[in-house]
């Protein structure tokens, strides 16, 4: 069909406040609002002022109320275990109304924090709604983090409660929670009240006297005791959580959701960008400890009445490179929103594809990339073997939403590989060179949005508006800055680059690394790549290329790293200064997936490093200090 896109965009440019209140009216309120967006308020406006709402009422109750209480709503598929629980929405309404009952006897409410320290079960995603409706804020820590992270974010939360398991399932071993919950308590200054731990069956925990109590007896209770706990009317503007990201100063920030704007954008952005009907089944394969799993696992399918999974497991060793198209097939599956990171596992186990005929996809409609450059070939392969349309889009734990994609919903645009596509509506998409200026098209420079920020974009930090200002918006004023590099074209198409710390500068020439990064990957025999630029006396930096080769290469790898050298010299031209490509393992990454660039090219410059608390294994870093080493880098 035609895309409606440049219409619905046009229409929000003329009356921002006028799109956005026709947006809200999927949304339930107790109090409709007095300003659709109130300018002078916060640290640049906020959205839905004056209004009361809550968002586990949205998310939840009123699909019960209005014919949805025997459709499915979650299911828990865990590949580790290879167990399933599927939940529909009245079911879900009891878990959640139990749980909140739990924290209310423990004396959480309105407006009290709680952090959630779990691993991948449904009874994290329960504990996000409970929170929600009882109006508490909640903090989710991604489950296994280190007792000096969570410590840092107990400390600047200050919870009144923390709920958390005794283990987390990782392929071929179990993750004790406990003895770092218990670490993290000890570190911190703060104290919490309670603690809620559930206790799972590969992994049981001792618990301390006072302090701990069981989960499952718990919620047991208040279900046996019939407790009703409605839903709490927050206002509009109320933090519904507190996600912390890795700050630059080593003090994590917590970027605040607010409840009305979140839901607003949210429930928007299923059925115009996602292409996702009510009742369909919605997978994010994300972690909930991460953004994407608190917006597309939680939040936008409930609030859009889909069925959503929570999975635990990864796309190759749960058991093989065929995870992905088993739950995709079991649950059928309409859209799948995972990392490119993701895929590149997959297609380096299987190049050929060969899993994928194994399981029915016939019910598979879209594939949507995002949390890591999505390189063309990735995407060439994935269409390729999938036979649906590749979404790359682009967003930011800060925005909560896609900035960029190709709109589904709205039509499908022509697609532009390397580029996320377009604007979506609420983003005003700018490009500036250093001193503030916009740049020509096409032009390499700063990603900006202008300001406002449109609903469900964190309205400050936590308890740290001027740290939000000077993060955020001081370096451009008018504008937040994305800190994230790239160009549009002549069609409007935006290009994300790198992040403009990996924007290299070699003898004078502003160089992108994701540029050199898409040449690498088109090698046949490349999985995975990554380029950063190291100290050169002469240059200022010259590009280091490293590459992961595909499962099964028997070749010479001088002779690969050779054709690589090539091939970006044949592209790019000699300007790149590409001489240096390092054949690894593998590649040092978050637990999302993001390739820690940054860590790499400190290793390589000999500066001092401090170990990423979001590292998924760190034994990765000394492979890469020693595959320099064998080139005299870093030494």
């Amino acid at each position: 069909m035609a895309s409606r896109y440049h219409e619905v965009y046009a229409g929000w440019q003329s009356d921002p406040e006028g799109f956005w209140a026709k947006a809200a009216e999927d949304i339930d309120w107790f109090r409709r609002w007095d300003k659709v967006f109130d300018a002078p308020a916060g640290v640049y406006g906020h959205w839905f002022a004056g209004a009361e709402c809550n968002t586990c009422f949205n998310a939840v109750d009123r699909h019960v109320e209005g014919g949805r209480a025997d459709q499915i709503a979650l299911v828990h598929d865990s590949a580790v275990t290879g167990t399933m629980t599927r939940f529909t929405y009245a079911e879900l309404k009891a878990e959640i109304v139990a749980l909140a009952a739990v924290l209310a006897k423990l004396g959480v409410e309105k407006g009290d924090r709680v952090i959630i320290y779990m691993p991948m079960v449904a009874e994290a995603a329960i504990a996000m709604l409970a929170c929600a409706r009882l109006g508490a804020v909640h903090s989710v820590v991604f489950g296994g983090f280190a007792a000096t992270e969570l410590a840092t974010r107990i400390d600047d939360a200050r919870p009144k409660l923390i709920i958390s398991a005794s283990c987390g399932l990782e392929p071929g071993r179990v993750v004790a929670y406990k003895p770092l919950l218990d670490g993290a308590i000890d570190l911190a200054g703060h104290k919490p009240a309670s603690c809620l731990i559930l206790q799972r069956p590969q992994l049981a925990c001792d618990t301390v006297p006072g302090r701990d109590i069981d989960y499952a007896d718990a919620v047991s209770a208040a279900k046996a005791s019939g407790t009703d706990v409605p839903c709490v009317p927050v206002a509009a503007t109320d933090p519904l959580y507190v996600l912390y990201t890795s700050g630059t100063t080593g003090q994590p920030k917590g970027v605040v959701r607010d409840n009305g704007g979140h839901m607003v954008a949210l429930k928007w952005s299923m059925q115009n960008e996602f292409g996702v009907a009510p009742g369909e089944v919605f997978w994010a394969a994300s972690d909930v400890g991460w953004v994407v799993g608190h917006s597309y696992i939680v939040y936008a399918p409930l609030l859009h009445g889909c069925t959503t999974i929570l999975f635990e497991g990864k796309p190759v060793g749960t058991p093989d490179a065929g995870t992905f198209w088993r739950v995709i097939a079991d649950h059928g599956v309409v859209a799948l929103f995972t990392a490119p990171t993701a895929f590149r596992a997959i297609k380096k186990e299987d190049p050929k594809g060969e899993f994928v005929s194994k399981h029915d996809l016939s019910r598979f409609r879209t594939l949507f990339l995002a949390g890591e450059r999505a390189d063309p070939e990735t995407i060439r392969w994935a269409e390729q073997k999938l036979g649906v349309p590749v979404i790359d889009h682009w967003w930011q734990t800060e925005t909560g939403h896609p900035i960029s994609q190709n709109p589904v919903g709205l039509g499908m645009l022509p697609v532009k590989y390397g580029s996320p596509c377009v604007p979506m509506p609420g983003f005003d998409v700018r490009v500036l060179d250093d001193a503030g200026h916009e740049v020509a098209r096409n032009t390499l420079g700063n990603v900006v949005l202008k300001l406002p920020l449109p609903p469900g974009c964190l309205p400050t930090l936590w308890n740290a508006d001027k740290r939000f200002h000077d993060a955020y918006l001081a370096e451009f004023p008018g504008y937040y800055k994305t800190a994230d590099a790239g160009y549009v074209d002549d069609d409007g198409y935006l290009f994300i680059m790198a992040r403009t710390d990996d924007i290299i500068n070699v003898a004078g020439h502003r160089l992108s690394t994701g540029a050199m990064e898409e040449v690498l990957a088109e090698h046949p025999d490349v999985a995975e790549c990554a380029v950063i630029g190291i100290a050169d006396a002469m240059k200022g930096q010259i590009p280091c290329g490293f590459v992961v080769l595909n499962s099964g290469v028997t070749r010479d790898i001088a002779e690969i790293e050779r054709e690589v050298v090539a091939l970006v010299r044949e592209r790019i031209g000699p300007v790149a200064a590409f001489k240096l490509v390092v054949t690894i393992k593998r590649l040092p990454k978050t637990r999302s997936g993001k390739i820690l660039r940054g860590t790499m090219q400190k290793i390589a410059d000999k500066e001092a490093w401090a170990m990423p608390a979001t590292i998924d294994d760190p034994a990765i870093l000394d492979e890469i200090t020693q595959a320099l080493a064998t080139r005299g880098i870093g030494v």
